[in-house]
């Protein structure tokens, strides 16, 4: 039995904790959250574990195989250096891993003292679409040149004292929400980014919403175009005011043989027309010397879309952090996999604030 404690149980902890039930031989057995509202919908799901307002306090009274952090962002690295304090267990943090290039630096430097394994929580990787996306990208285009992503979504969603609506806070949109889009860049692509292009800002969400006196400043819409070692190029389109898209990502990679391209469906709960059935997940290729178009369905278990948001591919992404709990093998998504996704989110941030391309040799 493989016994976790749970760092944070706002809704990405609550869906942690709904996966890692479904796998066998696992406990939850403690849970760290000091706002009374995420408690009781926490122990709606885990009633059996026992609740802490602290972490030190679920670090120095608990006995776990294994720790799942998924506070808010900006509390991350204190975090981990609270966790280095009392134990040396295998560790999953939820993304982005820090929210400043300053915290990177202190993260290098916590890696280098914890020994157990750190797993970056990238759930993206493990949809099952886009894994055959991943898997089939490089055969069918030939080698990728173009890689698009777009997301068109939800606005932010209400999470505790609305942290999630200040820059300050989450590092701004591009760190926040789209570091999974420049892990999945770097991880298809097959090398690091050397120069970012961006436009972006908040044209329609959150302007009249202000919260002790200061407005939120949280970017809604944005372009990103980076450039990477090889020569091959990527561009993110975000917007987060397209609440009735049934399809939340269009993701295409484009090569000299031919294209592949796939359509992620969002969260059914969050259509407008809520009795809508869910539809599959679909990857397009096309061939550019016969002119054959080929389509195919990506199913996912029904059980697991009932567990979250991102189409089954946290419960995955929980077996494959499991094996490394039980059997000492490796993380699959390092500390360097999300800082380098921190720092692609930050340049993007600063080549739009300042109009201008940012070398990533400025954030190294």
């Amino acid at each position: 039995m493989i016994r976790y404690g749970i760092v944070g149980c706002g809704m990405m902890g609550r869906e942690h904790i709904r996966n890692i039930s479904c796998l066998p031989e696992t406990s939850i057995v403690g849970i760290c959250e000091p706002d009374p509202e995420m408690r009781k919908l926490a122990k709606l799901i885990s009633p059996d574990a026992e609740f802490f307002e602290s972490l030190q306090s679920l670090l120095k009274n608990m006995q776990f195989d294994c720790l799942v952090v998924a506070t808010p962002n900006f509390q991350h690295i204190d975090d981990l250096y609270e966790i280095l304090k009392h134990t040396n267990k295998p560790i999953l943090i939820e993304k982005p891993i820090v929210t400043t290039l300053e915290d990177t630096r202190k993260l290098i430097d916590f890696s280098k003292k914890y020994q157990a394994p750190i797993w970056v929580a990238m759930e993206y990787r493990y949809m099952p679409v886009l894994q055959h996306f991943i898997r089939e990208g490089a055969l069918v285009t030939g080698g990728v040149k173009m890689l698009s992503i777009r997301e068109h979504r939800f606005p932010f969603l209400t999470k505790v004292n609305n942290w999630n609506r200040f820059n300050k806070y989450t590092g701004g949109t591009f760190v926040e929400k789209c570091c999974h889009f420049f892990d999945l860049m770097r991880l298809i692509i097959g090398c690091n980014p050397v120069q970012i292009m961006a436009s972006g800002g908040q044209a329609c969400n959150h302007l009249k919403e202000t919260y002790d006196g200061s407005q939120s400043d949280i970017w809604d819409n944005g372009y990103v175009i980076v450039d990477f070692e090889n020569g091959a190029r990527c561009m993110l389109e975000l917007c987060m005011f397209a609440d009735g898209a049934i399809y939340q990502e269009e993701i295409s990679a484009v090569g000299p043989k031919g294209k592949i391209e796939c359509k992620i469906p969002g969260p059914k709960r969050f259509w407008k027309n809520g009795k809508t059935q869910h539809p599959e997940s679909m990857i397009v290729t096309s061939d550019r010397k016969t002119k054959t178009v080929k389509e195919k369905i990506i199913s996912v278990d029904s059980a697991l879309l009932d567990l979250g948001d991102h189409n089954g591919s946290t419960f995955y992404q929980h077996e494959k952090f499991n094996d490394v709990v039980s059997s000492g093998n490796g993380v699959e998504v390092t500390v360097e996999d999300g800082i380098w996704a921190v720092k692609m989110g930050l340049a993007a941030q600063l080549a739009s604030i300042e109009n201008r391309s940012v070398r990533m040799s400025e954030f190294l």
